[in-house]
Order: C-alpha cells, then structure tokens, then sequence
C-alpha cells in the first residue's frame, strides 16, 4: 500500500480508465475519497449500484468540490465543454489532469480555462481494452504498462513529480513527452492501427463475395484482432481523429507509401523484398515481448472456455 498521495480525487467520466483508475487508486491506497460523475444517468446509476466511486454526483461541478486532484475521462471533444463547467468549482491549487488520446486539442481546450491557482499536467494512460463503461474497469488495467506524461510549457515540477508518483502506484511506468512528440508517437502506435482496423473490417463487410457467416466463422487470429480493435468507442475515436488532424494524416500518407511498395513488390514477384520486410517487422514484435508488453505465449495467451 502506498501512502495518500491526492486526498480527494474527482473522475469526470465513469469508463473503462476512470473506472479501473478508481480500483487502482483503492488497491494503492492513494486517495481517501473518490467521487465521480458521468454525463448519462444509466452509467450514474450503474457506477452507484456496484459502488465504483465513494460519491457519484449528479453534477461535475459537485464531483470536483474539494477534490486535490482532477481526472477528466471524457472524448476529447467535450474536453473543452467540460472545462468551462467545473473552472469555476476547482480549489486553490486543484491539480487537473486529463487521460485523452490526443494532447495538442486537449491543451488548447483546456489551458485557457484554467483558474489562476491551480494547475495542469496532461497524461496519457498507454493500456486499454475494447470495452467500455462502469461494468469494464479492472485494476489491474495500468499494471506494467506506460502513462505518458506531458506538462504544458511552465507546468509546477512538483506538480508533475507528484502525478508521476501517483501513476506510478497505480502500476503504470511513466515517461515525459512534449505534446507534439506525444501526438506523433501516438498516431504510430495507436491511431493510426485502430484506423487500419475499422478500414479492414470494413472492407471485409463490403466484400460480396464474402458472406456475413463465412466472415464470422472462419476469422483466424489476424481479422479477429482487427475486430476486437475496431469494436472500441466510435465516439472516442470519432473525436481522436478529427483532432489530431496533422499528425495522423502525415503518417496515414507514409503508410500509404509503404503499402504501396509492399504491392509493388507482390506485383513483380520480389520474394527477397517481402522477406527482408518481414524479417524487420518480426523483430519489432520481439522487441515488444521483451519489454514486457505483451506475451509469446500461444495464441497471445488468450483464455480458452471449454465448449
């Protein structure tokens, strides 16, 4: 158990990441009162009937009263209208942190509406599942994943240090990143894989000569892993792409050239070049495992139930 590190702790969105920081937070023992607050009254009354936070409030602004530190969960896109609710609810050196995807929209959403006194620090919890909701937190969630840090320009040190601490006794390992690093790396290694996904799950519902059944029945690990990716939150992903415009554009239009070449070289039957491809890519997945990311184990270690 760590000691308390943010007395009161306010969720702003009851999801997956908020829901599996409050599990966290109580497995860490980082926080003495938890509250939350989520814009649909089903996920209010879900979040109450299995008791993920101490307090569900009806309002935002009631959820932050007090609170030491701040987590906005929400899509991207509502940032902004969030902001402007609670500002004027915060306390005197409230820390107000974030969990979105995209940073540089998030930022200018946000900074503009912060009340003098206080103070913000952008984060970036790298681990999630295809599900959603009150019902889907676990907190196991951020266990030996990464939680990138990403202060504003001018942004308390101890502020950051202390967010640090806080993510790092939820089980997450943490890394700084300047905001337009951080929406680069993260149209590499999430963006852009989630857009490939719903392309090809798309592609394989307009396929005529491809029943719906066959699809189904027959969906080895490879398309079955791009379901589970394209079946995330339409609504999060919606709002990830039209905000991190630039970024996902420039590399959508280097793998657009990569798949070009790897076309190219099917076309005139280039076995040495899909090979020495391959071989590269082949080595990146080693170098996942090995950091502990994922597993080798069969079938990427998936749970089976008997039939």
């Amino acid at each position: 158990m760590s000691a308390v590190i943010y007395p009161r702790v306010a969720l702003i969105g009851l999801g997956l990441i908020a829901g599996s920081m409050s599990l966290a937070m109580r497995r860490a023992g980082v926080a003495q009162e938890i509250s939350g607050y989520a814009r649909s009254k089903e996920t209010r009354d879900a979040a109450r009937e299995i008791r993920l936070v101490d307090q569900v409030c009806d309002s935002a602004a009631a959820a932050v009263e007090g609170a030491d530190l701040v987590v906005l969960a929400v899509p991207v896109g509502a940032m902004g209208g969030v902001m402007a609710d609670i500002a004027p609810h915060l306390k005197t050196g409230a820390v107000v942190t974030d969990v979105g995807s995209v940073k540089r929209a998030v930022f200018d959403a946000i900074l503009p509406k912060m009340p003098p006194n206080t103070h913000f620090v952008g984060t970036h919890p790298m681990a999630g599942t295809e599900h959603s909701g009150p019902l889907s937190g676990f907190a196991e969630l951020f266990d030996n994943r990464w939680c990138l840090v990403v202060p504003p320009e001018g942004a308390d040190d101890a502020q950051v240090e202390k967010l640090e601490t806080f993510w790092k006794a939820l089980g997450a390992n943490t890394e700084r990143m300047d905001v337009e690093h951080h929406d680069t790396v993260c149209a590499v290694v999430s963006h852009i894989p989630h857009l490939i996904a719903y392309t090809m799950v798309g592609v394989a519902d307009d396929l005529s000569r491809v029943t719906d059944q066959e699809v189904i029945k027959y969906s080895a690990a490879g398309f079955r892993d791009f379901t589970r990716i394209a079946a995330s939150d339409p609504t999060m992903w919606r709002d990830v792409f039209l905000s991190n415009k630039e970024a996902t554009l420039e590399i959508l239009g280097r793998f657009t050239e990569e798949l070009f070449a790897l076309q190219r070289a099917i076309r005139t039957g280039d076995g040495e070049q899909l090979f020495d491809y391959f071989t590269r890519t082949r080595a990146i997945r080693r170098g996942i495992i090995e950091a502990g990311q994922d597993t080798d184990a069969p079938d990427f270690g998936r749970a089976h139930k008997d039939p």
